[in-house]
């Protein structure tokens, strides 16, 4: 069954809490381990809980703490996202889910509720992390106070929201609609949206749309008089008690709230004897108003009567008390049972259930965000701790980077370079620097050197290498290095932030050397794109690959997109899109694609094929209609260096992309290049990468 699913509502009251535990109670049904994951909650008074976080786990009897369930609350959020921050809380929103992740064979989460301060911006933050997520949707709306056409409307918008994104919607249910137009409602959802969505529609129960006394004591901050065993009594309306009680008894209607100054001994004594009576409507409970008790006798004679519905006492006057009332919002408490179980029970009976399973069960979902991707690679990373050398030690840039590394607690890290220049530096920057994590090397002194230069000389004698000249070039930060990998004093190197590419990887070329089935060393960045993570080959080592070359190319791209976690479907890049072209470039793409097919016809290929055809679906679907990779490529590959190169910075600076990498592919061991532009981020993403490649990818 598929990990997780996301209930989005597309207004406030929506009633998804029919939907939380209906669906809850469907998968403990089916899976023995559920859990459950609100990203964004109300503010709640310290030392309380959030009720509804509180009635599942307590209902369901869920083994989260309160603070496991949920990521942050709405006020952290808005200011979060007013100070630019938003990406932190999608951060701790994933980190938060994948926990519970781990722990669980299935994660229920529900969305925002869009009340409060920031409801304007609700359904894109509910589409952004569903999508961050990698989850599918089912969307609630309400049926209350909306035409036929403003419900449709409503639902259709909150879909497209969705789809727009990519996020694939499961479901959408129609709740608190009117009885008599349930069957209306369905038919009518089901000409506007596409026939693969499954759709329900959910009448409006009165004993969950309207509150319990316990609500309106929560609400109100009243005290209780009488009545304490019967707080969850339910009310299906209210009146005022301010006439003669001869008239007022004709207003009674079943399940009445009695609302009356408390001096008005007459209306609570006849409300009390009314709901004994057969011949009158249930009294649900009475409000006494204006801070005014009964007086003595009375209480003493309510208190001597055998059965008392709660009796409750309020500041305010009865016209406050009655608009405070009537805004009162029904909630579902953890001590109702009555509540929960109508709830668990109008469930499964408007919503087919056995179709919604299989949708669950067979959904697989498409594409990672970057925040999802970057996630995952941090914690592979943390999971097999490995050693990264990073030769330019001396550079602002790599001793930022390690310094936040070290914080990250992801890889152990060894600095070439001179260590008093790297402490001044430090001092310079003004950051924390905890020297005792980190391993100084000056390659002279180091107590490898010697073994270095004897190694790196008998490994290159074929050459006509000499000892003094293998000497000169362990003293070279690259050579040190990328010797310290050969000899597993390292499990990876990272350079170029000062070095030219074969500067960086001449020394890999000469003794790491490639793996037994390569025959060619190239690259891949993984361009973390907005909604998606797409594999970029080659734009960065090869600058005219040959048909056999770039098939290589191709396939060890793909391996490297398997093994981050991305579905590789390849685009052989070119100016043409399928037989139409011709010409020696396209000729060339067009080989490489054959070459790719009979050597592992297991992957998904398309070429030659132009750009825009591979990765938009409208014109995949023109240009190559019968393609599986036209419009859903995420392996792209360039015909030459050229257009690998241009085309990646050209996508990274026009989109803001984050482009991580390039990743070596090919190498007996992982030698990373940096560009000599690089950022910070980029050299810890490229560290990260190289430590995951260390674990034997």
């Amino acid at each position: 069954m598929n990990k997780a699913i996301y209930i989005a509502t597309t207004k406030e009251n929506s009633g998804k809490s029919i939907i939380t535990l209906g669906l809850m109670s469907m998968l403990l049904g089916k899976t023995a381990k559920v859990g459950y994951f609100r990203p964004i909650v109300e503010d709640f008074e310290e030392g309380k809980f959030d009720n509804h976080i509180e009635t599942v786990l307590t209902h369901f009897g869920l083994d989260i703490q309160f603070q496991d369930a949920f990521a942050i609350t709405k006020s952290k959020l808005i200011k979060k996202k007013n100070s630019g921050k938003l990406g932190e809380v999608i951060d701790l929103i994933i980190d938060k889910y994948k926990k519970l992740e781990e722990r669980f064979d299935f994660v229920l989460v529900e969305g925002t509720s869009f009340t409060g301060e920031g409801t304007a911006i609700e359904l894109d933050l509910n589409v952004l992390i569903a999508k961050n997520l990698g989850i599918p949707v089912i969307i609630v709306g309400s049926g209350v106070d909306k035409t036929l056409e403003e419900l449709i409307d409503n639902l259709h918008l909150a879909y497209d929201s969705f789809r727009l994104k990519e996020v694939e919607v499961l479901a959408v249910f129609a709740n608190k609609v009117k009885p008599d137009n349930i069957d209306l409602v369905t038919a009518g959802l089901r000409k506007n949206l596409p026939n693969t969505i499954l759709i329900n529609s959910i009448p409006i129960i009165s004993s969950l749309n309207n509150p319990t006394i316990q609500e309106i004591v929560n609400e109100l901050g009243a005290k209780v008089l009488f009545g304490k065993e019967y707080l969850n009594n339910q009310t299906s309306n209210f009146s005022v008690g301010a006439m003669q009680l001869s008239n007022y008894l004709m207003h009674l209607k079943e399940d009445c709230l009695v609302i009356t100054p408390g001096d008005r001994a007459d209306i609570i004594l006849g409300a009390l004897q009314a709901n004994e009576s057969v011949n009158y409507p249930t009294v649900s409970g009475i409000v006494l108003t204006g801070n005014i008790l009964p007086e003595t006798s009375i209480l003493k004679l309510i208190e001597g009567l055998s059965t008392i519905v709660p009796i409750i006492t309020v500041r305010d006057g009865t016209y406050q008390i009655v608009n405070k009332i009537g805004d009162i919002k029904a909630k579902i408490y953890s001590n109702n049972k009555q509540k929960i179980e109508t709830s668990i029970h109008t469930f499964e009976k408007y919503v087919d259930l056995d179709n919604l399973t299989q949708k669950l069960i067979t959904f697989e979902a498409e594409g990672m965000t970057p925040k999802m991707f970057q996630y995952n690679l941090v914690k592979r990373a943390k999971k097999n701790r490995k050693h990264i050398v990073l030769p330019e030690g001396n550079d602002e840039r790599i001793i930022m980077a390690a310094s936040r590394l070290l914080d990250m607690d992801v890889v152990d890290i060894s600095l070439i370079g001179n260590k008093k220049q790297i402490e001044n530096k430090v001092s310079e920057l003004g950051i924390d620097f905890d020297f005792s994590k980190v391993a100084i090397i000056n390659p002279i002194e180091s107590e490898y050197y010697d073994d270095y230069v004897n190694t790196y000389c008998e490994l290159r004698k074929a050459k006509n290498v000499t000892l003094e000249m293998s000497k000169d070039l362990m003293e070279d930060v690259s050579y040190f290095g990328t010797m310290m990998v050969y000899k597993g004093h390292a499990d990876g190197m990272v350079s170029g932030a000062t070095h030219t590419t074969q500067h960086t990887i001449l020394p890999a070329l000469q003794f790491i050397k490639t793996k037994p089935n390569s025959s060619v060393v190239s690259s891949v960045f993984f361009m973390c794109l907005e909604d998606r993570v797409s594999v970029f080959g080659d734009c960065a080592i090869n600058p005219n690959p040959t048909a056999e070359q770039l098939a290589e190319i191709a396939i060890s791209s793909a391996d490297s997109s398997l093994a981050f976690g991305i579905e590789p479907k390849i685009a052989m890049l070119s100016y043409s899109s399928g037989s139409s072209g011709k010409g020696d470039e396209v000729d060339k793409v067009r080989t490489a694609t054959e070459i790719v097919r009979k050597k592992r016809p297991d992957l998904k290929i398309e070429g030659p094929i132009q750009y825009d055809a591979a990765v938009d679906l409208e014109v995949g679907q023109s240009k190559m209609p019968n393609s599986e990779v036209a419009g859903h490529a995420s392996v792209l590959i360039f015909p030459d260096l050229n257009t690998g190169n241009n085309t990646y910075k050209a996508v990274q600076r026009e989109t803001g992309a984050l482009a991580i990498g390039p990743m070596l592919q090919g190498l007996n061991k992982p030698v990373n290049d940096l560009s000599r532009g690089c950022t910070v981020d980029d050299i810890i993403n490229t560290v990260v990468i190289t430590a995951i490649q260390a674990q034997g990818l």
